[in-house]
């Protein structure tokens, strides 16, 4: 560890604070330290581990294709790719549509930007995205994220992005009086933008379905809303599922829970497409755009796009997912997370709303507050007793992941229920020795 301390970059941290353990190896939900302890991963690391660690079926499958061929790039064909691309577009229902591989989700959504933007020759053309999101750490895909860590490192508005009120029914930017009310008018506010930069000039409007690593889980008429406005006016609707796809929020991809109402143009995706077992992103784009890029070069390029051994990854969850019933799984864990979590909000005060659920990803909201609703430190700032309970969770074997004045709940789609229930125990035996307070008695 000290090696490393000394010697890496560390994302979104001070250097001279971190001071994480070295991860040596995993099982289910559980990662192994180099210290000999083993803990329980509650936050899928970064969302990201689906199918839990070491999944012996995505083991098996990258070793098989690392005997067969590791690497050709994008330029020839290769038989997983072609296999994995027909599996995404068979499983959206993008019949006639095509897959551009990247590498991540900052690469994907920066590309679906570029490749909708040259299918409809508007290259300079607006995205429309949200404020409170998160879209990736590359230029543009900063520039595309309303998120206050990253908003004085870049110029949206020079890469042609503009941003609109999130659907953040707890603290609605509109005041609405219910969350149905909140997240109507913020998908008008998105038909609004669109008409008063004018509908030629505009490219696309990109944004999260559901979850989000900013907490923002919309209503669920918002999504369908939001087609409706972008339909109307002949903008392509882009879905983030970079972190919302393969049973994160109950569903293959979580604009399904909408049915036809809340089919996009083009989806994102990474993260669990391979249960972060290797890097790989795709953009999934409609019959309609891709039959605009048919007789025309893309101008975009990646060196791994589309790598064997990523995408045999691939293969190899998607098959995990559908073969051990994890996407039906992943509703009951969200249902039973979610009443859990509200049971904890009945007995914290601190705990100021709980949205989510849909799947395993819950956010719970903690205050200063209640009445008030005034957060318990400036977002983003993590609060020092948020950032105690963290650190006390990870002595007892359980690591929690926060965002600002959130806890995110969102643990493997294979946790065992017994891990979970004791998870969800360590945690309220923690907010009541870190924020002790009246019980609610209105709940």
């Amino acid at each position: 560890m000290n090696d490393e301390r000394r010697s890496v970059l560390h994302s979104w941290c001070v250097q001279a604070d971190w001071n994480a353990p070295t991860v040596t190896g995993g099982e289910g939900a559980h990662l192994h330290l180099a210290d000999g302890r083993s803990i329980l991963d509650f936050s899928s690391l970064a969302e990201c581990s689906n199918l839990g660690h070491q999944h012996p079926r995505l083991v098996a499958a990258i070793r098989a294709q690392a005997e067969r061929l590791c690497f050709v790039t994008n330029a020839w064909g290769a038989a997983p790719r072609a296999e994995l691309a027909t599996r995404l577009l068979e499983r959206t229902g993008f019949a006639g549509g095509r897959v551009f591989f990247t590498s991540g989700g900052a690469e994907a959504n920066e590309h679906a930007v570029k490749i909708v933007r040259q299918a409809l020759r508007r290259p300079r053309g607006v995205i429309v995205a949200r404020d409170r999101s998160y879209h990736g750490a590359t230029h543009l895909a900063m520039a595309l994220s309303g998120d206050a860590r990253t908003s004085a490192l870049v110029d949206a508005t020079a890469f042609g992005v503009t941003h609109v009120p999130a659907p953040y029914a707890y603290r609605c930017p509109w005041g609405s009086a219910t969350p149905a009310a909140c997240a109507d008018r913020a998908a008008t506010a998105v038909g609004e933008r669109i008409d008063a930069l004018g509908a030629e000039h505009v490219a696309g409007v990109l944004i999260e379905p559901d979850a989000g690593s900013n907490g923002i889980v919309a209503p669920d008429n918002y999504w369908p809303a939001v087609r409706r406005e972008t339909a109307a006016r002949g903008v392509p609707l882009i879905a983030d599922e970079v972190m919302s796809a393969f049973g994160r929020c109950g569903e293959w991809f979580a604009w399904q829970r909408h049915g036809e109402p809340g089919r996009p143009d083009a989806i994102t995706l990474a993260k669990g497409l391979t249960g972060a077992a290797l890097p790989l992103g795709a953009v999934i784009l409609s019959a309609d755009l891709a039959a605009r890029l048919e007789s025309v070069a893309l101008q975009t390029g990646l060196t791994y796009c589309g790598h064997p051994l990523a995408c045999a990854a691939g293969l190899a969850a998607l098959a995990a997912y559908e073969d051990e019933g994890l996407i039906a799984r992943s509703r009951r864990l969200g249902a039973d997370l979610l009443a859990a979590a509200r049971a904890l909000e009945a007995r914290h005060a601190v705990i100021g709303d709980v949205r989510g659920g849909h799947g395993p990803f819950v956010v719970v909201e903690l205050v200063a507050d209640r009445a008030s609703r005034a957060p318990l430190a400036p977002w983003p700032t993590t609060p020092a007793g948020l950032a105690a309970l963290t650190t006390a969770a990870m002595d007892e074997g359980v690591s929690f992941a926060t965002r600002g004045n959130l806890l995110l709940l969102a643990p493997p789609l294979v946790i065992r229920e017994h891990d979970m229930a004791d998870a969800l125990a360590l945690l309220d035996r923690l907010l009541a020795r870190f924020f002790p307070s009246p019980a609610r008695h209105d709940a």
